[in-house]
């Protein structure tokens, strides 16, 4: 991945988190609202992050347990479906938590040793920041929605919030050009 690609994914998804929620409404709201407990955003971000990690578990060398890939595959995969039986509370939250985390990877990656540009720190400082909570919520997901709540008490937090995701996308986007 270049290091101009990594700039522009966060930068177009914190547009398209920013965005709607600087513009309002009743439909983002309870969305938000619904998300920690839905099934179905359980479904496509839990099993994506499930999908990813096991396809990483496929692939390690045998200097990472490469042997033994058959054996944790398979172990992981059945913790990946069980959770959906046994843990179904706050899924989505931890999902989407594992796809920040197996997705930080390759946005540091591109920015490695890139010393010469020191405006990739725009995009580092960022995924750190989603790094650190990301770890923080998928060991406490009830927090998201305690967060969603606060956020969404007052309309003006929301509009605020949103304004300053999208206005830190655009620096991304326009940052992402500059290497």
């Amino acid at each position: 991945m270049t290091l101009t690609l990594a700039t522009l994914i966060p930068g177009l998804i914190l547009l398209a988190l920013g965005v709607p929620l600087a513009l309002g409404g009743s439909m983002v709201s309870s969305a938000l609202k619904a998300f920690p407990r839905s099934m179905p955003a359980a479904g496509v971000f839990f099993g994506a992050g499930a999908a990813w990690f096991l396809y990483n578990i496929w692939h390690l060398s045998m200097a990472d347990f490469g042997e033994y890939r058959t054996y944790l595959f398979i172990g992981f995969a059945m913790v990946a479906v069980l959770a959906f039986k046994c843990v179904p509370d706050f899924l989505s939250v931890r999902g989407l938590c594992a796809l920040v985390l197996l997705g930080a990877m390759p946005l540091l990656d591109a920015a490695y040793m890139e010393y010469d540009k020191p405006q990739r720190l725009l995009m580092v400082a960022l995924v750190y920041i989603a790094i650190a909570g990301a770890i923080w919520l998928g060991a406490q997901p009830y927090r998201l929605r305690d967060f969603i709540g606060w956020l969404l008490v007052r309309p003006g937090r929301a509009r605020i919030a949103g304004g300053i995701l999208a206005a830190y996308g655009l620096l991304l986007c326009g940052t992402a050009f500059t290497y």
